[in-house]
């Protein structure tokens, strides 16, 4: 049993040292942050088209109700102003060039990733809101023709995918998208210990 024990203390003792090339690092920065990169193209990318679908419901049907043009204005500008967020916070990552100046870079990846947690803890609450008032003052007309049984049922399950996607989805986006940057704002720093240390 004594030699069991001293060979744990060994084993648990024994570090190794695991050397990665700088080249080695960009490389796998570079997957990393073309990965940022694309994802931040796509949300800008779904917001543009949820902002052309709703101009376009807007355009191309008679509502009758105030509450409807109210709720639809809402709903147009809580999306422009997030899709323009999201340009905003897509620019800082996509200005500097990380194989040219990398110091320059991880300045914007630390810029980035605080533009980023306001966006999921400030603009986020201002996004929900606009959407469920929006919503609301938009179903207002159509709502009143619809049974007791689906309005009970609509105003559940959007009362429910709220409180779901406030809690669940964004801590869990939060958490993974934190985790990403953190990881390669520690590579990039060991990029530029190495390009400054000479190794």
């Amino acid at each position: 049993m004594q030699e069991f024990e001293h060979l744990q203390s060994l084993w648990q003792s024994h570090t190794v040292e695991v050397k990665i090339s700088a080249d080695e690092m960009l490389a796998q920065a570079k997957k990393e942050v073309n990965g940022i990169r694309s994802r931040s193209l796509l949300n800008i990318l779904g917001m543009a088209l949820s902002f052309v679908a709703i101009a376009t419901l807007w355009l191309f049907f008679d509502f009758q109700s105030w509450t409807t043009h109210v709720g639809l204005t809402i709903i147009i500008t809580a999306i422009a102003i997030s899709t323009f967020t999201l340009y905003r916070s897509h620019r800082i990552i996509s200005r500097n060039d990380f194989t040219v100046h990398p110091k320059q870079f991880l300045d914007s990846l630390k810029t980035y990733q605080l533009s980023r947690y306001t966006l999921y803890n400030k603009l986020y609450w201002f996004y929900a809101a606009a959407l469920t008032i929006g919503g609301i003052l938009f179903f207002f007309e159509n709502l009143s023709l619809l049974d007791m049984w689906i309005k009970a049922s609509l105003i559940i399950f959007t009362i429910f995918w709220m409180v779901f996607s406030a809690t669940v989805l964004r801590r869990s986006y939060m958490k993974k998208e934190k985790e990403r940057i953190d990881l390669l704002i520690e590579k990039f720093e060991r990029i530029s210990e190495q390009f400054t240390t000479g190794l």
